[in-house]
């Protein structure tokens, strides 16, 4: 009974080409759609996700005086001090690490070559925030960041632009008035959520850019 079917189901094909032809065809365009669609949706889903986990897993970022919905300009809150930053370490058990951070956009300048970028001072912890390996160098010393030294870890744009090829340690970065020493390099990330230059970076210890760059002990 079964190859009675399959010859009449065959004999049909063979009256109608044309027609058994188009519909193989719409059956087989429908289904590349389908897996097409579906490898595009989980291929943009990963990319999302990868983006987001660049960022920083768990990461929660405090600013003074913002919040959700109406009223969250921050003009006239307080900033934050070190000791804040102190009590949330002290008082907040589950936390990982806890990076405060201070930021401000300059020029810098390496031999013939110069490139705006911004300069953020914070601590070794905020490379265990930000999910930030090295790529190359050595983290701030216990030293420096207490007493503020003039050294940097540069981000992987800003050493393609003022170095080109040629191994940024142990170089001289020109930061307005004063002048610091790389030590390291961030393993590179690409861009952000937001389609921004993660690369375009400056890392340094957060009394060197308070005392340097900002004048204020604020964060």
């Amino acid at each position: 009974m079964f190859l009675n079917a399959f010859l009449l189901a065959l004999r049909e094909i063979r009256r109608n080409l044309m027609r058994s032809f188009l519909t193989v065809l719409g059956i087989v365009i429908g289904v590349a759609a389908v897996i097409t669609m579906v490898t595009l949706g989980n291929g943009a889903t990963r990319m999302v996700a990868d983006q987001i986990s660049s960022l920083g897993s768990n990461l929660l970022v405090m600013r003074p005086g913002q919040r959700l919905g109406p009223g969250r300009d921050s003009a006239g809150a307080p900033s934050f001090h070190i000791a804040d930053v102190e009590a949330i370490q002290n008082q907040v058990s589950s936390l990982q690490a806890v990076a405060p951070v201070v930021g401000s956009t300059v020029t810098l300048v390496a031999g013939g070559q110069n490139w705006s970028s911004t300069v953020s001072g914070t601590s070794n912890d905020y490379l265990i925030a930000g999910n930030w390996r090295l790529a190359g160098g050595r983290l701030f010393s216990d030293d420096e960041e207490r007493a503020g030294k003039a050294v940097c870890i540069i981000g992987n744009t800003v050493k393609k632009q003022l170095f080109g090829n040629q191994s940024p340690l142990g170089n001289q970065v020109r930061v307005k008035t004063f002048s610091c020493e790389v030590i390291g390099v961030l393993a590179a990330k690409g861009q952000g959520a937001m389609g921004m230059d993660q690369d375009d970076t400056v890392l340094m210890p957060l009394r060197t850019v308070q005392r340097r760059l900002t004048g204020t002990l604020d964060i």
